[in-house]
């Protein structure tokens, strides 16, 4: 059992400090919070969240909630390890990991940048040197600074979970001394409220009129009949004209994944009927000349459902959607093939895992997900977990998380063979989730490592009117694509 101080500011501790402190302990280490005379958050930030959560009405269990009472011990001479979690700067007693925010140590560079409409990067750095890890977490919202800075928060707290964890356990740290630079940035109350006010609040009126004006989350699903030259074998969208599934105004469809049975061609989607709260999932069946039924409904479950991978395996056909909602990944079984579905078996349980990704690879079955931790975006943690057949015991991989990214992380499809690569898509949500999709190439794959190159964008025609691509998937015959679809209401989509 190792012994670590967490170091918080003794008259501000808040909600991310007990979880550093309780995650570690459930790691069986001796953890203690020690105050000290840190000021904390700065009151200018404290009341510009105050003001953004009360005028907006944002409900949010929040990790910068206040704790009351916490209970606070004195440091500890025997500590193997402090953790910096007071935003000071100041030097701390070797050795000490601290988080990092954009090259700051004070959360509120972090806030200026979400002000800005910019997501910032993580680090935690060991005794004030260069980083150790480094991150790049997703925020859902660019229009909310309260939720923004949650999401963050949630990959500093599980970035310093794993790497206070590593520390302790032998793990090689780079404690290379810090370079000379500019001191770190720590922006004034007066930047802080002018960025707001000039930057953020402009933004805020300007997404409040867009959604009176347009139905925003919404997707449109194409495809077509490919000839052997697939998007995943370009890079491009150019090729064979795609064609629209149509919805009745009332509904979207998204996420499709096309599959291929007794010479008929079907399209599995997630329907989101507005208004509806939550996802189902629906087949469509695409004739050869290009003509689809309309959707209907095969599966609903009272959370919401999406990603409907479909395959077929051991003389079988089964569905592994996401449902990451309801706590567990759950695989079905096709009883009658399209229509009528059964629970199988829960493959991962208590885990709150999206768009799963399904590999065989070397004698194994691999995983590819994101994982959501509790806390922050459902997008940006990749962690993967491999198994001897498919009903498992599924084990999580040793290297989880294998990134966290919010370009790069998240699957956006189906492997895909080209030539002797393979081809993993993924999500980019540098710009807004479903703002992009890239391509990548697994190198390596085994029970110790996971390699995957940096993705490459998929380029779409210069006057596409869908150019957002959020998925892509294909089968022998048939390819798949969802993109951005924002509709004016009373019915019209926009164009471009």
């Amino acid at each position: 059992m190792s012994v670590i101080d967490i170091l918080v500011p003794a008259g501000d501790v808040r909600r991310m400090h007990l979880l550093v402190a309780e995650r570690l302990a459930g790691k069986g280490h001796d953890v203690a919070l020690v105050g000290t005379d840190a000021p904390g958050i700065a009151r200018t930030l404290d009341n510009i969240l105050h003001f953004e959560r009360a005028a907006l009405r944002i409900r949010l269990d929040s990790l910068l909630d206040a704790v009351p009472q916490p209970l606070l011990s004195l440091a500890r001479s025997g500590a193997a390890l402090r953790v910096d979690l007071t935003g000071s700067g100041r030097p701390v007693a070797s050795p000490a990991l601290a988080p990092r925010f954009a090259g700051s140590p004070s959360l509120a560079e972090a806030a200026r940048l979400l002000m800005l409409g910019r997501l910032p990067d993580i680090a935690v750095v060991l005794d004030g040197g260069r980083p150790v890890a480094e991150a790049s977490p997703m925020a859902d919202s660019r229009l909310s600074v309260a939720r923004g800075l949650d999401d963050i928060l949630a990959r500093v707290l599980t970035l310093l979970v794993i790497e206070t964890h590593r520390y302790l356990d032998g793990g090689a740290m780079d404690a290379r001394p810090a370079e000379t630079a500019a001191p770190p940035k720590t922006p004034t109350s007066g930047q802080m409220v002018g960025t707001y006010m000039l930057s953020t609040v402009p933004r805020q009126i300007g997404g409040a009129a867009r959604r009176l004006a347009f139905k925003l989350h919404r997707w449109n699903v194409q495809y077509r009949f490919h000839k052997g030259r697939r998007v995943a074998d370009t890079g491009l969208m150019a090729g064979e004209p795609w064609l629209t599934l149509p919805d009745d105004g009332d509904r979207f469809y998204a996420d499709p994944f096309p599959f291929e049975w007794n010479g008929r061609y079907f399209i599995f989607v997630e329907e989101f009927r507005h208004g509806g709260g939550k996802g189902v999932l629906s087949v469509a069946e695409v004739f050869r000349d290009g003509a689809p039924t309309v959707p209907r409904v095969i599966l609903e479950e009272p959370y919401h459902l999406s990603y409907p991978q479909v395959f077929a395996h051991g003389g079988q056909i089964w569905m592994l959607p996401e449902g990451g909602a309801g706590g567990n990944l759950v695989l079905y079984r096709a009883e009658s093939f399209p229509d009528r579905w059964v629970r199988h078996s829960v493959l991962v349980p208590g885990r709150q895992l999206f768009d799963s990704t399904l590999l065989e690879h070397d004698g194994r079955l691999w995983l590819f997900a994101t994982e959501r931790d509790g806390y922050g975006s459902a997008s940006d943690m990749l962690v993967v977990y491999h198994a001897p057949a498919l009903e498992g015991p599924w084990t999580p991989h040793q290297a989880n998380p294998v990134r966290i990214d919010r370009a790069a992380a998240r699957p956006g499809g189906r492997f895909v063979r080209v030539g002797d690569r393979l081809v993993l898509p993924v999500q980019d949500g540098t710009l807004e989730y479903g703002g992009a999709l890239g391509l990548a190439d697994l190198i390596e794959l085994n029970e110790t490592k996971v390699r995957l190159t940096e993705p490459v964008p998929i380029l779409s025609p210069i006057r596409s009117t869908y150019p957002k691509i959020h998925t892509l998937n294909s089968s022998e015959h048939l390819e798949t694509v969802d993109c951005i679809a924002p509709m004016l209401r009373g019915g019209l989509r926009r164009a471009g």
